[in-house]
């Protein structure tokens, strides 16, 4: 073997060891950094007058969750895995689940604080402090402090953030994000796919809707066809195909799916430039009802929610740079996490 051909054979194996110190610097980095980012939050905490403390877990690792965290307000977990998988860490009083999708770390807020607005957990007017990071990294590396409803690039300003209607049970809103977020990350079957979401007053959504097929549910009993229930829910991605949208009741009964929404949208609404026919039809039917619209964008995969007629939140797809599956082999303690809750 020539001297050229030897030096040829021995670049990939340093190319490798060089990778590998990249790697443990980056890991020794991201602890060091998640690590002062938790001694310091009870201050910044107690200093902002926070209620709530919002903690990513999934991008700690497990010797920075190990951590005594003392802070003067309630700390609520959120993860993409299963709260009982997970449980409170770190004396939080309650996990949140959030849709095991790639969201950016604003969208990640965005929905973890809609979600608790929904429960009750916190309420408009509440200033929260949120740690969030990279789950495919292990990285806690970003603190995000909010006042809940007076932030436009977290919420619509003026929306109403107060719990939703007594008659929309808080986990039927979560599931229904859930399976918007999924449709919106992953499509169906390789392509895009639009959706939307009417929860809750069906007694006055559905005289304002026309069914544009034949409804699908009609003639199963109310226990069969609930959101809630996770066996149905590649039926309801099947189904999310159809044209139209889907009418749910509040406590998750699917009535129908594949209905035109006959409202017309009200000028006080004023809705961003570049949304459809779908966007405009959430808004006008919770504008004169008492419900919840959850869609999605067939061409960008946004998750839009409504209420009142107006935006309340938008959580964007993030794009994609090819940076995730080579971050999952430097980290292959999360890959099989993530694998193993899908």
């Amino acid at each position: 073997m020539t001297e050229e051909a030897e030096n040829h054979a021995e670049r990939p194996l340093d190319q490798d060891q060089l990778d590998q110190e990249q790697t443990e610097q980056a890991r020794d980095s991201g602890r060091a950094i998640a690590s002062a980012l938790l001694k310091h939050v009870a201050g910044i905490v107690e200093s902002c007058g926070a209620a709530a403390l919002f903690l990513y877990v999934d991008a700690m690792s497990e010797e920075v969750s190990g951590l005594d965290l003392l802070v003067k307000a309630k700390i609520f977990c959120v993860t993409g895995a299963s709260p009982k998988e997970v449980g409170p860490q770190l004396g939080a009083v309650q996990c949140l689940r959030v849709p095991n999708v790639p969201l950016t770390r604003m969208g990640l807020v965005k929905i973890a604080v809609f979600l608790a607005l929904s429960k009750g957990l916190i309420k408009h007017g509440d200033r929260v402090v949120f740690l969030s990071g990279l789950a495919a990294a292990k990285t806690l590396d970003t603190i995000i402090v909010t006042e809940v409803g007076r932030e436009y690039e977290i919420f619509a300003l003026g929306a109403d953030l107060t719990a939703a209607s007594p008659d929309i049970l808080p986990q039927v809103i979560e599931r229904v994000v859930d399976i918007a977020s999924e449709l919106g990350s992953e499509g169906r079957e390789g392509r895009s796919v639009g959706a939307m979401f009417v929860i809750g007053d069906t007694e006055r959504v559905l005289p304002l809707t026309r069914q544009l097929v034949l409804n699908p549910f009609k003639g199963y009993p109310p226990d069969e066809r609930n959101m809630l229930d996770y066996s149905l829910e590649e039926t309801v991605k099947e189904l999310a195909t159809l044209d139209g949208a889907f009418i749910v009741r509040g406590d998750g009964v699917m009535e129908t799916c594949g209905t035109y929404i006959r409202t017309t949208s009200q000028p006080e609404f004023e809705l961003p430039r570049g949304l459809g026919a779908r966007h405009h039809a959430a808004a006008a039917i919770t504008a004169v009802t008492d419900s919840i619209a959850v869609t999605v964008s067939e061409s960008t995969g946004s998750v839009t929610i409504f209420r009142h007629g107006r935006i309340v939140t938008e959580i964007q797809k993030p794009r994609s740079t090819g940076e995730l599956p080579k971050l999952l082999r430097s980290h292959p303690h999360h890959s099989r996490k993530r694998n193993s809750s899908t």
